[in-house]
């Protein structure tokens, strides 16, 4: 319940600061969702808590697992000239670790569907 509670907090909180201040100031409430989701409601697993500290640590503005839980997806908020050593470093972090290669792409926000008139 905590998990479901604070989420609901952290997604107001993040559409504020995003309206207020921008993507580059989100980074510690997309930390802190997926410290939720991993210890509070326990869906995450180590692949993505791996993926999720390594492109912390790599220069991520933050990170956090995404979808349904129990495996899935990490998503990473990173600078462009970032981009290529995170993904660099979260290959050989899941290299180091034995697990299979991640399928990693790149994204470029645009606007959300819209009722055309």
């Amino acid at each position: 319940m905590r998990h479901v509670v604070t989420e609901n907090q952290r997604v107001l909180d993040t559409v504020r600061v995003l309206r207020e201040s921008g993507p580059a100031a989100i980074g510690a409430l997309l930390d802190a969702s997926h410290l939720s989701m991993r210890d509070d409601f326990e869906i995450s697993v180590p692949e993505l808590n791996l993926a999720v500290e390594t492109a912390q640590a790599s220069g991520a503005i933050g990170a956090r697992m995404t979808g349904g839980g129990f495996g899935g997806a990490a998503i990473a908020l990173v600078e462009r000239d970032r981009v290529s050593h995170l993904l660099s470093a979260i290959d050989g972090a899941f290299a180091e670790s034995g697990y299979e290669q991640p399928t990693m792409f790149t994204v470029t926000p645009s606007e959300g569907a819209k009722r055309e008139r």
